[in-house]
């Protein structure tokens, strides 16, 4: 049985929360490890490893992953489970906006009331939605209702 196998059970959650949030930003900017390890000089078998919590990252390399993945760092080192990017976003937007033209600010303006708008209907869907009715589908509370 191999030392990383053996001691996975007691790894710590942290390592594993950090790696987690690691993993699912690169897949979700569509990122192979290799390409990670080309851009930030990482080998690639060390962000598989930081990915799965079995080994810990340095705070260059979490600085240069930060860098790629183009959010703040705090982000990674949040202790809460069910961390909002939004709230460590704003520390990275500055950067993730630098060099864009006046078309691209454009896009980034749409697309954030594409997002507000699309809340706003699945708010709006969700409350329509809320069980009002009884078990035999008739709305006791409706006026016109006969029983």
């Amino acid at each position: 049985m191999s030392p990383t196998s053996a001691d996975s059970r007691g790894r710590d959650p942290e390592l594993n929360l950090l790696g987690e949030r690691l993993r699912h930003t690169r897949d979700y900017l569509g990122m192979s490890q290799q390409y990670v390890s080309e851009m930030t000089g990482i080998p690639r078998s060390a962000v598989s490893d930081i990915e799965r919590g079995t080994r810990r990252v340095d705070s260059l390399e979490l600085k240069k992953l930060a860098r790629l993945y183009t959010r703040p760092v705090s982000y990674f080192l949040d202790k809460e489970e069910d961390a909002d990017l939004g709230e460590h976003a704003l520390a990275g937007l500055p950067r993730a906006l630098v060099g864009l033209t006046d078309g691209d600010w454009q896009e980034v303006l749409s697309f954030a009331e594409f997002l507000k708008f699309r809340r706003a209907h699945e708010q709006e869907t969700n409350t329509e939605q809320a069980p009002s009715t009884s078990r035999d589908g008739n709305d006791p509370a409706s006026p016109g209702t006969v029983e």
